[in-house]
């Protein structure tokens, strides 16, 4: 691994490469790498989603020019709307997709031949736009289920994916959901416009904490616009429209530390699969990395890995590889990797 943070000239500073480039004719809002890591969805405001090849990255030198990426699936007009947000299920065979013409899209996909089969399910439970998806494997029966927020009602939906039929509503944000995750099991958290981060627990039916970061002890925090939870469940991740991000000790209760990584919105935070490394993508154009190794009461390293043209909407890790996809108001989804050292 390498240490992140600047060196005297800033040689010790990771030297991530745009490997691949799909360009959109509008904003690209939302990537996903499947969960087999051999290829990544990609959802734009001009209504189209992709699924694009992982490329071999062996070869990767630094003298290396960006070319576009393998689409191996393409379908125009999927919603009446832009995508907002798409996500995998965790076996890797069903594909949702939320809009702001307030519908979610629901397929199976078939990761052997990269094409959609049998019927989509169309659901129309939301009365405003979805923002995020998650989905959960439900273990006791072996099928997952869809987790849905936005707009709207301000109600977070959930779906059995096998009737294709939303059997929960679950009530308690006062202000829009912009974000959704879940880290395995039975639980999830989401984020709003309401500024509380709220976890949820599936088994019990209801939401079973709230948090409110702030600022500051005295300052109210600004609107939850990421969330993540690291896969021990230990620690929650929030960044916020007025760019600060908050560590939050989950099974301690408390705020850790409140951290600026960037200089405008955070709109997407994500842990490396190692849980080493914070991913956060934001409105500064920029992706930057977090050192998370040490103690995390004091000054968090950070490094600014990639940078886009315009507004930076997503990043999204690779499920074992050091590489990541990034969304752009720029219209561009980049993947982005380390030469091998």
């Amino acid at each position: 691994c390498f240490q992140v943070g600047e060196g005297k000239n800033g040689e010790n500073k990771p030297k991530f490469l745009a490997v691949t480039a799909l360009e959109d004719v509008q904003a690209v809002r939302c990537a996903e790498f499947h969960p087999s890591g051999r290829f990544y969805a990609v959802g734009s405001n001009s209504k189209t989603l992709r699924v694009c090849g992982y490329p071999k990255l062996t070869d990767l030198g630094a003298e290396h020019v960006t070319y576009q990426p393998t689409v191996l699936f393409k379908r125009t007009k999927h919603h009446k709307g832009s995508i907002y947000t798409l996500a995998w299920s965790p076996c890797g065979g069903l594909i949702a997709t939320g809009s702001n013409d307030k519908t979610v899209k629901l397929m199976s996909f078939n990761p052997d031949s990269c094409n959609m089969e049998g019927q989509e399910i169309e659901l129309t439970m939301h009365d405003g736009t979805v923002r995020d998806l998650c989905f959960i494997e439900d273990s006791s029966n072996k099928s997952s289920l869809l987790i849905s927020g936005g707009a709207g009602d301000c109600k977070i939906y959930v779906t059995d994916c096998a009737t294709g039929t939303p059997f929960q509503a679950l009530s308690g944000h006062t202000g829009h959901i912009l974000t959704l995750h879940t880290w395995g099991g039975a639980m999830f958290v989401s984020g709003s416009q309401d500024r509380t981060v709220r976890f949820w627990d599936l088994r019990t039916r209801g939401c079973v904490n709230v948090v409110t970061p702030t600022a500051t002890p005295t300052k109210p925090g600004a609107p939850v616009a990421a969330v993540c939870v690291d896969p021990s469940g230990r620690l929650l991740v929030t960044g916020h429209e007025d760019s600060l991000c908050s560590l939050y000790d989950i099974r301690g209760s408390r705020c850790i530390q409140a951290f600026r990584p960037h200089s405008s919105d955070v709109r997407s935070i994500r842990f490396s699969p190692s849980a080493y490394y914070l991913l956060t993508a934001g409105y500064d154009n920029k992706l930057v990395l977090t050192d998370l190794q040490g103690d995390l009461t004091l000054p968090l390293p950070s490094v600014v890995v990639a940078e886009h043209t315009d507004k930076c909407i997503s990043g999204r890790w690779h499920p074992s590889d050091f590489s990541f996809i990034s969304t752009s108001a720029d219209k561009m989804c980049t993947l982005w990797a380390l030469p091998p050292v």
